[in-house]
């Protein structure tokens, strides 16, 4: 569903090349009992843990994040040693290559990347310097929820995150990369990923303003579908498609649109920390999450979009890739955390 375009020769040659000499200088490691896993809720379920576990003789560790920026946290403040594989998505690659925090993957010992659809067999935001640091996995948008008891017809702008009408009754993310990003959307600028001086200015003013019509910020699929389910909650940016199908559990009359300015697109992908204990067991996992009965359980389970199974994708509806964004490496992360920061530390009046 993604824009990307397939391998040349002489790009697959080079990474072959560069695959044999990856294998040649891998450093030997003990085999670790344990493999720590950090990803996002729904990314590494019981069923599939317990068969991993069994398979290999090791126990899983898992660790659930909430966010990209606490993504990048974690993996810095240890160098990448507290886990042995992650999912991320792929605009943050590049900042995670350029930190040294990945490792570049050995293709031989991933036999499973045969079923990846055709569209993600070669994601370019995940090779560098003709070297793949990943496996995509699953992708999806970051719509706009609503009620359908308070909107019969759906919102079709972000505008209404601005609309004092609903001033306390809206909850955003707590995530820099994606307000921002939908901000600029929002605002229609040319390149969200590529702001100038004045366009940063413009989005800083507009989340500001926006922040004294929110009732707060939430960290966490569970923690915002909470909020929402407690009643009194109208809008949502969401974290995503799950959302929906988490709060009608719960009794809400939730659905999600993709307003006309646009939304964002992710793919996320499973890498090996810098950090891994065991980098032959860390291959055996990244192998294991493209078992295609693992990306047709996450379509089903989640609502997402997988990587290796495209009608279980298509089935659930996933049919607006035309209206998304793809997340791409922004022109200063850096600067964009501390400008989120700026904006929760400001009162509004």
């Amino acid at each position: 569903m993604d824009r990307r375009q397939f391998m040349s020769a002489s790009g697959a040659l080079a990474a072959s090349a560069a695959t044999a000499l990856l294998t040649k200088n891998m450093p030997a490691l003990a085999a670790a009992s344990e493999l720590r896993v950090m990803t996002w809720e729904g990314y590494a379920d019981k069923q599939w843990v317990d068969e991993f576990q069994k398979a290999n003789n090791v126990s899983v560790k898992v660790t659930y994040i909430a966010s990209v920026d606490e993504i990048f946290a974690k993996m810095l403040a240890s160098k990448g040693s507290d886990y042995d594989v992650l999912a991320v998505e792929t605009s943050s690659y590049k900042r995670l290559v350029q930190q040294q925090l990945l490792k570049p993957l050995n293709l031989s010992l991933l036999p499973n990347r045969s079923n990846l659809s055709p569209v993600f067999a070669d994601v370019k935001s995940i090779v560098f310097g003709g070297q793949t640091y990943a496996n995509p996995y699953a992708w999806g948008s970051i719509p706009l929820i609503y009620d359908e008891q308070v909107f019969p017809k759906a919102p079709d702008s972000w505008s209404v995150l601005w609309d004092k009408k609903y001033a306390g009754r809206m909850i955003t993310m707590d995530d820099a990369t994606n307000l921002i990003v939908t901000t600029a959307l929002f605002l229609r600028v040319k390149d969200p990923f590529n702001m100038t001086p004045a366009e940063f200015a413009a989005v800083k003013a507009k989340l500001l303003e926006q922040k004294k019509y929110m009732l707060t910020y939430y960290a966490g699929f569970d923690d915002g579908v909470s909020i929402m389910a407690q009643g009194g909650v109208d809008l949502m940016m969401s974290m995503g498609e799950p959302q929906v199908q988490m709060l009608r559990k719960r009794g809400v009359k939730a659905a999600l649109t993709i307003p006309k300015e646009g939304a964002i697109g992710w793919i996320d992908c499973w890498a090996i920390s810098a950090g891994a204990r065991d980098v032959g067991l860390a291959h055996k996992w990244l192998n294991f999450m493209l078992d295609k009965r693992i990306g047709r359980y996450i379509s089903e389970k989640t609502g997402y979009g997988n990587a290796t199974d495209a009608d279980a994708s298509k089935k659930i509806g996933l049919t607006y890739a035309d209206k998304l964004v793809f997340l791409q490496a922004p022109e200063d992360q850096g600067k964009r955390i501390a400008l989120w920061n700026e904006i929760k530390a400001t009162p509004v009046g």
